[in-house]
């Protein structure tokens, strides 16, 4: 995808790029530039979030900064330019205060960096009509450009020009949109007279505004290019019935459906959930970077994948015991490096998979085709500040134990640090997640989309277990193995947690069975 375009006047764009594996938008974390400021080739402009990782964006040439279009927090879809630079020298900068003069949308209550005052303040979401049509008395101040458009929407000048004529003749608006507006009055729901451009929302939102029972062409927008948000739908439900859209212009119909869906009001059937929300006690978050893409990927694993979880609880004293002697002593070659518990149960699990090389697969929907994979990307799940992620280590089966190791811990350093990079939590085949740091047994844990199975390590404690014909306090532990039963049927599934168990158990198996 080209990320750059160059207009007449010297102004090269810069869009957002897709910085990772087929992701479709990004959130602008923060700007390190503003207009005026001179920027050079390779600099860093801005920090963005996608649904993967937080990513620095350098700009690809010389100039000075002319415009930034959309402010810190706004979510972007790829391919919309978010900055103009001045690589010529003759456009003035536009500050964030006033850019409405290379605004893509004429309302006046769209983005923050957007400002419009002499716009209407009643239709923010309908282009401006031709004159002579429908709408055009209150959209005669609005000069002629580009109209707003969501991604995935044409919206041309002759599809505006040929909607208004399906009921109303051209040449007497006024008099069709007055007799309109009477209909709507005696009858209670709108005539199909004159149809209104449609309004701008993403599927996720149409689907919030439907429940809610609330109307779009009468809410206002606030997102850039006068997309409507979910915050806009909210927004919508939240207030009295007096003081939605009204009667101020004719062109802008109040209702447009029948009487049993037409009130956003707080008492309809569908706006009940709305009506119990509580601004006070209650805080709603926008679902939005890595949540929002944990969000997808767990509704889509669970709902695709039939899983299977099976458990063990195993003596794990000699693991710990090996785990103590591995810090201590200088022969190992493990000085400097992080040795835990979660290194040998790691090693463990690629023992496992070594022995059952059927258990690293992926299921290929469109081909009909179980891929077996011949190498093994470890997936450790990591909680951090922005959510849970699930870098992997690259190549993993073929790594020493102080490999394995120093790979381990820079893995783990750099999530906390908040510094994954997106290709380092691409290609997974496997996963383990540590659940047991929190204190908990186990859990039935869901696959990472693409892999075949993923293992749950419980909480290791002192429990009384039967050790050579005594009962004796042991380090134990239980392991969850979840997998995808397309692939891996039961037996195969059983085998490999149960290698898993035993290396824990003696882990000089490690030695004989690696």
């Amino acid at each position: 995808m080209t990320t750059m375009t160059e207009t007449a006047s010297g102004l090269r764009e810069f869009k957002m790029p897709d910085v990772g594996e087929g992701l479709t938008e990004a959130e602008i974390l923060k700007w390190y530039v503003r207009p005026g400021d001179t920027v050079t080739d390779g600099q860093v402009v801005c920090e963005v979030e996608t649904a993967k990782a937080a990513v620095e964006l350098p700009i690809p040439y010389d100039g000075v900064v002319h415009e930034l279009r959309f402010p810190e927090g706004t979510t972007v879809d790829v391919g919309q330019v978010i900055i103009a630079v001045d690589v010529g020298g003759g456009a003035a900068p536009v500050t964030p205060a006033a850019p409405a003069a290379q605004a893509e949308a004429p309302a006046p209550s769209q983005a923050p960096t957007v400002t419009a005052p002499t716009a209407p303040a009643t239709a923010p979401a309908v282009p401006a009509a031709p004159s002579g049509e429908a709408g055009g008395t209150t959209a005669e101040p609005e000069p002629e450009g580009r109209k707003p458009v969501l991604v995935g929407y044409g919206v041309s000048v002759a599809s505006t020009k040929r909607r208004p004529r399906r009921g109303v003749p051209a040449q007497q608006p006024e008099v069709a949109a007055a007799a309109e507006a009477v209909q709507k009055e005696l009858n209670g729901h709108a005539a199909p007279a004159v149809p209104a451009a449609r309004p701008l929302a993403k599927p996720p939102v149409r689907k919030l505004a439907k429940d809610l029972g609330v109307d779009l062409a009468a809410v206002t927008p606030s997102g850039p290019d006068g997309i409507i948000t979910r915050q806009d739908v909210h927004a919508a439900v939240a207030p009295a019935p007096a003081s939605a859209p009204a009667p101020a212009a004719v062109e802008e119909p109040v209702v447009t459906a029948a009487p049993a869906t037409a009130p956003a009001a707080v008492g309809a059937p569908g706006g009940a959930p709305a009506a119990s929300y509580d601004g006070v006690r209650e805080t709603r978050v926008p679902v939005k970077g890595v949540r929002k893409a944990i969000a997808a990927a767990m509704v889509g694993s669970a709902f695709t994948a039939p899983h299977v979880t099976e458990f063990v609880t195993v003596d794990v004293t000699r693991t710990m015991k090996l785990v103590e002697e591995l810090k201590r002593s200088d022969e190992y070659g493990m000085q400097g490096l992080r040795v835990n518990p979660l290194l040998l149960i790691a090693k463990a699990l690629l023992v496992a998979i070594k022995r059952h090389p059927d258990v690293n697969a992926s299921w290929d929907e469109a081909n009909q085709e179980i891929v077996r994979k011949h190498y093994v990307n470890l997936g450790i799940a990591a909680a951090t500040p922005r959510g849970l992620i699930v870098p992997n280590i690259k190549d993993a089966h073929a790594k020493t134990l102080p490999q394995l190791a120093e790979a381990l811990g820079e893995l783990v350093g750099t999530a906390r640090e908040g510094r994954t990079s997106p290709a380092t939590m691409q290609g997974g085949t496997v996963t383990i997640t540590n659940v047991g740091v929190f204190g908990v047994d186990t859990g039935t844990p869901i696959l990472n989309p693409g892999e075949s199975a993923i293992l749950a390590v419980g909480s290791i404690k002192l429990q009384p277990w039967v050790h050579k014909g005594k009962v004796k306090p042991r380090q134990v532990t239980t392991l969850a193995l979840s997998f995808d039963h397309r692939l891996v049927d039961g037996e195969l599934g059983s085998k490999v947690l149960a290698d898993v168990a035993a290396v824990l158990e003696r882990p000089k198996r490690l030695i004989t069975w690696g």
